[in-house]
């Protein structure tokens, strides 16, 4: 018995020993790290009063939630996600930031638009906060790094429309303003629509939103300027647009009409009307079919060359 507990010993003791070096080679292994991810940015679009103002709350400080990519971005594509909520609240998570998420992935700048809400403020101020977001971003583009002609804004139900009004109503600034960031334009290179409103006027018009930004009992004028299908031009820039038929909050025509304007206007344009799936779907990335818009997106990027480097 002591001659086994012996040969057991010595063979416990050259199995320990033989180990070792293994074990010492494992943990001195270099170790790969990633850079360190840059945490959001909230930036106010002006530093002082935004113009307009009727108070110093938060709700009165329109601004931008800058989410870098992870590492660099080589595209320098940004994109402003403009969340949607009736023009009374913004969705902000799965409209917002889970979006920004989304776009980081592909290697792409997001930046959340917070923008000023009916019944407190009605238009234009809503279009001045996302065209002072487009000036801010291109007039800063050296230091996003982004390509200050690769800066596009997506908006999802009335954040489409808000997106969509900023595609169809642009300017090339004003060279002689005091403020720099109002020396650059407004005009989003691309544009990409999720269940978005565009109609102010019946029978496609969502009614909350049009009360919410226009006021109570506007007039036809007022609608028919805000219907943005009706103010297409050539100079529009290129659209992505989905919906679904199944949507009763804001019917699929929005979409559809907006994407013949284009059609029409000559502006090269892409749309998705999916048979199933609910207004506010977000990514939806669960479900089997309109959760494929998120592919079918970065399938359009890609084919414009936005998820590329610029060419020189």
């Amino acid at each position: 018995m002591n001659r086994l507990r012996t040969l057991l010993l010595v063979a416990f003791v050259a199995f320990g020993v033989k180990s070792a070096p293994a074990q010492t080679q494992v943990q001195t292994q270099p170790q790969t790290r990633r850079p360190p991810v840059e945490e959001p940015r909230k930036i106010l679009l002006w530093e002082n009063d935004a113009p307009g103002a009727l108070g110093a709350e938060e709700a009165d400080k329109p601004s931008i939630t800058y989410f870098p990519p992870w590492g660099e971005n080589p595209s320098g594509t940004a994109v402003i996600v403009a969340p949607g909520g009736s023009y009374t609240f913004l969705a902000s998570n799965h409209e917002g930031r889970q979006v920004a998420n989304w776009f980081n992935a592909l290697g792409v700048a997001a930046f959340v638009l917070t923008y000023r809400l009916g019944p407190r403020y009605h238009h234009p101020i809503e279009l001045g906060d996302a065209q002072r977001a487009i000036r801010l971003i291109r007039s800063r583009a050296t230091e996003f790094h982004v390509s200050p002609d690769r800066i596009g804004i997506m908006g999802f139900s009335a954040g489409g429309h808000l997106a969509s009004t900023a595609a169809t109503r642009f300017d090339s600034g004003d060279p002689h303003a005091a403020d720099p960031i109002d020396r650059v334009s407004n005009r989003p290179d691309f544009v990409i629509l999720a269940y978005a409103v565009i109609s102010m006027m019946p029978p496609y018009a969502h009614e909350g939103s049009v009360k919410a930004l226009l006021g109570d009992n506007p007039d036809t004028q007022l609608r028919q300027m805000l219907s943005n299908e009706l103010h297409v031009t050539a100079q529009t820039p290129p659209a992505f647009l989905f919906t679904t038929s199944d949507d009763d909050v804001v019917p699929a025509q929005n979409s559809v009409n907006f994407y013949l304007a284009l059609r029409k206007a000559g502006v090269p344009a892409e749309l998705h009307v999916f048979e199933n799936g609910p207004h506010g779907v977000g990514l939806d990335l669960s479900d089997p079919a309109v959760g494929e818009w998120p592919k079918l997106l970065e399938e359009w990027l890609r084919g414009r060359g936005l998820l590329s480097p610029p060419k020189p």
